[in-house]
């Protein structure tokens, strides 16, 4: 005798039931900008119930000029491949308006097919796109908080695409940090300064900026569409999930298929 006792560990054989998560309705991956502080929060509140969302973030210095936005392009694909690698994930977006229309979205496309092959995949350039055509408008203003060099990228990939830029004003801000303090206040005035009666819709660009709190008010005071960058590719992202849900106080565009 040793001294030393020795227990048994019996194994059970458990018959486990799955159901199917808490997102059957679908899944659907956002690739935001390291610097991204909007987004995120405006995805969360107009998520419906089913809807699973997943976050990731390409790197990039507090500062949107066409050189920064472009070397996002070689970030895209191991950003996507790290959003639900058991291949679940029904839709994948670029979440950058300006970053999108500087790659491309043909190079932005191809890598988030790279990264994530069995997602649909999207940019914020095509949501916008895409919801333009939707509210039948061609004719449009644009407001961002760009700098002049992506203002000018912006219309003529506008005008590239069919659209006729009847004025585009930006606020020459560099920094993304700034963006994300624009006040929404600030943001309707100036959306409605840069309107004209000529417009059919106004597009107000830009990811950061908090144009989801006064989306509303200002497509109430111009008479005409209004399309915000997050309320275009949060709408994009699920229609192409199958989610047609309507989503009421944020534009008549949320309501539309």
């Amino acid at each position: 005798m040793t001294g030393i006792s020795e227990s048994c560990v019996t194994s059970k054989s458990y018959q486990i039931r799955f159901d199917e998560g808490r997102h059957p309705r679908g899944k659907i991956g956002y690739v935001l900008l390291a610097t991204e502080q909007t987004v995120q929060d405006d995805v969360m509140r107009l998520r419906p119930p089913g809807v699973g969302v997943h976050f990731t973030r390409a790197a990039i210095p507090d500062s949107i000029t066409v050189e920064s936005l472009a070397a996002q392009a070689d970030l895209l694909a191991d950003c996507a491949a790290g959003l639900l690698p058991d291949g679940s994930l029904d839709v994948v977006c670029y979440a950058c308006t300006s970053g999108s229309l500087v790659i491309g979205e043909e190079r932005v496309l191809a890598e988030l097919q790279k990264g994530a092959p069995g997602a649909q995949a999207t940019s914020l350039i095509t949501g916008v796109i895409r919801a333009l055509k939707t509210v039948d408008a061609r004719r449009l203003v644009v407001a961002t908080p760009y700098l002049d060099e992506v203002n000018a990228r912006e219309k003529t990939y506008l005008e590239a695409a069919g659209f006729e830029v009847l004025d585009i004003q930006g606020l020459n801000l560099e920094k993304d940090s700034d963006m994300v303090r624009v006040a929404p206040d600030f943001i309707r005035d100036f959306a409605l300064s840069v309107d004209r009666p000529e417009a059919e819709a106004i597009f107000i660009s830009c990811g950061a900026l908090r144009s989801l709190d006064v989306v509303g008010e200002i497509e109430a005071a111009a008479g005409k569409p209004v399309i915000a960058s997050n309320q275009a590719m949060i709408w994009d992202c699920l229609r192409r999930a199958g989610i047609t849900d309507r989503i009421e106080g944020y534009g008549r565009l949320l309501s539309t298929f």
